[in-house]
């Protein structure tokens, strides 16, 4: 049987792009604006097209009907619940279109957009909704989407992610069931090697020693959340993700692209410090031999943008069977 190939566009750091080849799937293209990312993809995938640039310019003629899957995290910071909203009047945010045309001019048998959670709700839903009468109107694809946890799918990490997948012929695409293994941070953690990182400045490492696992800025004594919370201490609000620690018996919060975020704190649950490279990689699932190009604060944001190699694992299997 001839091996089941895939396409990506806005690959970034290549966490989707694992996941397919772990599944059996073999990269024909991969793509990304950001030259970085693409040295990343180059490190990993040494055999494969690494394509530097906007997808609008690539000739995909070569292409069309020779591709099983075509994929792209089309760029989601416009439609993003913790951004300004501005969704497609954002000209991040009309890529999505480019990627409809061309899927239009590929044909491929399946495609999949990943998104973030907020596409669902950005502008009361007219947003999506335009989206997939778009997709529909292409006229050869039956569109199905759904919002994936990561950690219902081996991942140590509650990570919530759109997933708009469409493919050739009259039937629902059934997504993949939620596996029964629910990892937690001391699965990756617990004997996970030293490497680069930053560091909390003496302050902080003064205040995290007084929270325990789980824990967040609420913790500390009255005089310290005062002094530290400044105004924000009086304003109401549950600003829990402030000096927030992580619990080895539960899975992470969400990794971002920094990991020292005074609003969003992602301190490891044992030791007075953020989230090492390494173990970032491990909670987003990447193998340790995985190769990430650039400085400590590129590879961190590289990271933090990706989806869970197993979490787009169990998508690509699911999506293998179909088309088998």
């Amino acid at each position: 049987m001839t091996k089941l190939n895939f396409i990506e566009v806005c690959a970034g750091a290549g966490g989707m792009s694992t996941g397919f080849v772990d599944a059996g799937f073999s990269p024909v293209l991969l793509n990304d604006f950001d030259r970085i990312c693409c040295e990343t993809l180059r490190n990993n995938h040494p055999n494969v097209e690494v394509n530097h640039g906007c997808m609008k310019d690539i000739n995909f003629s070569q292409y069309k009907d020779r591709v099983d899957v075509f994929v792209g995290g089309v760029p989601c910071q416009s439609f993003s619940q913790a951004g300004k909203r501005k969704g497609i009047d954002d000209p991040r945010g009309t890529l999505i279109y480019s990627f409809i045309d061309i899927v239009k001019e590929v044909c491929p048998k399946f495609f999949v957009i990943e998104n973030v959670e907020g596409l669902q709700s950005h502008n009361k839903g007219k947003t999506l909704k335009d989206i997939i009468s778009t997709l529909t109107g292409i006229g050869k694809y039956k569109i199905s989407y759904k919002v994936l946890n990561a950690n219902d799918y081996d991942v140590p990490q509650n990570r919530k992610r759109l997933f708009i997948v469409g493919n050739l012929g009259e039937y629902d695409f059934e997504f993949p069931k939620v596996s029964e293994n629910k990892p937690v941070l001391k699965d990756v953690l617990s004997d996970c090697p030293e490497s680069d990182g930053i560091k909390y400045s003496e302050l902080k490492e003064s205040l995290f020693e007084k929270i325990p696992p789980g824990g967040c800025w609420v913790n500390l004594p009255e005089e310290d959340q005062k002094s530290y919370m400044g105004k924000s201490y009086n304003s109401g609000g549950g600003k829990r993700g402030i000096l927030k620690r992580l619990d080895m018996n539960k899975p992470s919060l969400t990794i971002l692209t920094s990991p020292s975020q005074k609003q969003t704190e992602r301190c490891h649950p044992i030791y007075n410090r953020p989230l090492q490279v390494l173990e970032s990689s491990r909670i987003q699932t990447f193998p340790d031999s995985y190769k990430f190009a650039g400085s400590r604060n590129q590879i961190y944001k590289q990271i933090g943008n990706a989806v869970p190699v197993k979490l787009a694992y169990h998508l690509a299997i699911t999506i293998k069977k179909h088309l088998q």
